[in-house]
């Protein structure tokens, strides 16, 4: 896959692309500061942007704006966004569309090969990828309105476990469920958390935010 590198950090810049043309991608850019993400996916067309939280002009969250930007602007360009530090605003503003296509992780997760190969390939296949220690800051989060009060213990099973990334198939194998009995599941949790069919965005990532969100273990 063709991708772009957005950092600050000449060493992380240069450490990303050694590791990515590892694994066989090609480096298509590499820039410094949030304003030069848009104009150079623009101009490098890449399949995935991976973009630091953190970088010029304010040192703040412009990387985090300037990804979303790109996901508005280019929405094929899948994005992996890194950060230094357990941020869950971070990652409800980036999946707050409710697509797919789009990752966060702490930046010590990708200094392992395999984790850093599995997320790329994960959104730029249209999926969603959750650090394990943003997903357990999020559950620690209690929220007023717990939005899956409603589901059976055997649905919270199944919606915990597409939390973790898994698909259908995984889930079955890891209850010891039938296919079909998973795909029920599924099915009524869309329903009962609202998320009917021609509903916008992405209802399996929707679904999974609602979970990460509520208070109920």
């Amino acid at each position: 896959m063709r991708v772009l590198i957005a950092d600050d950090s000449f060493l992380l810049r240069e450490g990303l692309a050694r590791l990515l043309e590892e694994l066989g991608h090609e480096v298509v850019a590499a820039v410094e500061d949030a304003p030069s993400v848009v104009p150079a996916a623009l101009e490098h067309e890449p399949d995935l942007a991976v973009v630091d939280v953190r970088m010029p002009p304010t040192g703040t969250d412009d990387g985090l704006r300037a990804a979303v930007e790109l996901r508005r602007r280019r929405p094929e360009t899948a994005v992996l966004v890194l950060s230094q530090y357990v941020e869950v605003r971070y990652a409800d503003e980036l999946f707050a569309d409710g697509e797919g296509g789009a990752g966060y992780l702490l930046k010590d997760r990708v200094q392992d090969l395999g984790v850093l190969a599995q997320a790329c390939e994960t959104v730029v296949a249209g999926g969603t990828v959750l650090d394990p220690d943003v997903v357990s800051r999020m559950l620690a989060l209690r929220r007023a309105e717990d939005p899956v009060t409603s589901l059976t213990p055997r649905e919270r099973e199944v919606l915990a476990l597409m939390a973790e990334g898994r698909s259908n198939a995984a889930i079955a194998e890891e209850l010891v469920l039938s296919a079909g009995a998973v795909e029920k599941h599924v099915g009524n949790i869309f329903t009962k958390l609202g998320l009917l069919p021609g509903a916008d965005g992405n209802r399996r990532v929707l679904a999974v935010l609602a979970w990460l969100r509520t208070d109920t273990p």
